[in-house]
């Protein structure tokens, strides 16, 4: 548009007028000459108006420019609008939807499904119960995050049986190294029952996490967390479905050292716990044979009146790329037996695995196994993560001075592991165990035999 003002302005009127000059014939010259004058005025004129209109059009958009700038920069300068509690909130997606607001509240909804099913073969002498079964072993929905003011908190449910069970439900107070717990969570027992179920490497616990009742309590924990050292602490009273009614109490305690010597992932750790029982309680040790879905327990040491319990743990891990070592020694104290001396029963297990796929590990993290997370996952085109992982198990349930004569149980696993996302995989266990002192006889009498089992299980969480 300017371009075009300015050829506008170019245009000459002072040749065009000596041109009509020259092409006038002489004897009309005189007469032709005042014409002449007065029309160059007149266009004269015209072309100062147009100049004239021309300039003002300029000055407008000069004008409309400086104001499309000045508001630019008023835009610019707005601050950006605070998000309060009646305002909507920011929704990002990971593998759970993630729900945050300014004012410091945070939702994070999670959950799990795992499908067990198999086979148990128990010998046909002894009449009980075996053969393919099927069963729901977690169904849970969740939901964590943070309340102003530095807190956390984390509610979980299961829905796996006949009824709706609270397995987490707890607020937490972070501040520096250190994190304060209160509510129903983990006592402080063994890395393999603060492991997720999640991201254990067979499809049950070693024995001795279910025998000794290894389950969450209400209570309050502080932990201290620096660097290679975890230290943890708490004093726990019963599970959230037995209260009121319970006066059991205990004190709980562990500390891991996890330092990474070059490649080397290590985890040395140790725990303790003392529990008083209260006012004529009851005990009893019995576990299955691996899997969750069959109803024998082949050992088992009935119900006890006993007063407390006290316990020692050992653990040790390593990780050094696909492959990792796992073991765990577990010693329980029973004391105040009313018509008995103490009683003493043992657990162990020692495992080793390895990834089968390249560039594949077992993750830690601060003193328990974390998610495998495959190097090539199926949705990428690859196959995911395959491990293969050994493991011996032992469960002693005896105490022959102590008169119990429970069983003892000892375990050969394998389990074959396919993680075909972040969070999709798929389990084959098979376990041989040999019993002796068995509760069930068999015809002649003899309580020492063995078993087989098969387990599988489909499971994804997010």
């Amino acid at each position: 548009m300017t371009e075009m003002r300015h050829s506008m302005r170019a245009v000459p009127l002072l040749p065009l007028a000596a041109i009509a000059c020259l092409s006038t014939p002489a004897h009309a010259q005189d007469s032709d000459v005042e014409a002449l004058r007065a029309q160059i005025a007149e266009l004269t004129a015209q072309l100062e108006a147009v100049n004239a209109r021309l300039d003002e059009m300029e000055s407008a958009d000069e004008r409309n420019a400086a104001a499309a700038a000045e508001a630019q920069a008023a835009a610019d300068a707005i601050p950006a609008p605070v998000v309060t509690a009646d305002t909507p909130v920011e929704i990002s997606m990971g593998a759970a939807a993630d729900i945050e607001s300014a004012d410091g509240f945070s939702f994070k909804p999670f959950g799990r499904l795992m499908l067990d099913s198999g086979w148990t073969f128990l010998p046909d002498e002894l009449g009980r119960s075996d053969g393919f079964d099927v069963r729901a072993r977690r169904v849970r929905l969740g939901a964590q995050g943070d309340i102003p003011g530095g807190f956390g908190y984390k509610m979980e449910l299961e829905f796996g049986g006949n009824e709706v069970e609270i397995t987490d439900a707890l607020l937490e107070y972070e501040t520096g190294d250190v994190t304060l717990s209160v509510g129903q969570f983990n006592n402080f027992q063994s890395m393999e029952e603060l492991t997720s179920s999640r991201f254990t490497s067979f499809i049950e616990r070693a024995a001795f996490t279910d025998a000794f009742g290894f389950i969450r309590r209400t209570g309050i924990a502080v932990e201290y967390g620096s660097g290679d050292v975890l230290l943890q602490g708490g004093l726990f009273s019963d599970n959230i479905g037995d209260l009121p009614g319970s006066d059991r109490m205990s004190v709980d305690g562990r500390a891991a050292y996890f330092p990474q010597i070059g490649d080397t992932q290590l985890h040395f750790g140790g725990s303790i716990h003392y529990a008083d029982l209260g006012d004529g309680a009851t005990v009893r040790y019995r576990q299955r044979p691996l899997v969750s879905f069959t109803s024998e327990r082949l050992i088992n040491t009935d119900r006890i009146d006993a007063g407390s319990e006290f316990d020692i743990g050992l653990e040790f891990a390593a990780v050094r790329g696909p492959l990792h070592v796992h073991a765990e020694g577990y010693r329980r104290e029973l004391g105040g037996l009313v018509t008995m001396d103490d009683a003493t029963f043992h657990g162990a297990f020692a495992e080793v695995g390895l990834f089968l796929t390249p560039d594949d590990s077992r993750t830690y993290r601060v003193g328990r196994f974390n998610r495998t997370r495959p190097a090539r996952t199926v949705d990428e085109g690859g196959i995911g993560a395959v491990q293969l992982n050994l493991r011996y198990d032992f469960l002693e349930l005896n105490d022959a001075d102590a008169g119990i004569i429970g069983g003892t149980q000892n375990g050969l696993f394998g389990s074959l592991i396919w993680t075909t996302t972040d969070y999709t995989r798929f389990m084959l266990n098979y376990g041989h165990l040999g019993y002796d002192d068995a509760v069930f006889a068999l015809p002649d009498g003899s309580r020492d035999y063995s078993v087989d089992v098969i387990g599988m299980r489909a499971e994804f969480d997010f």
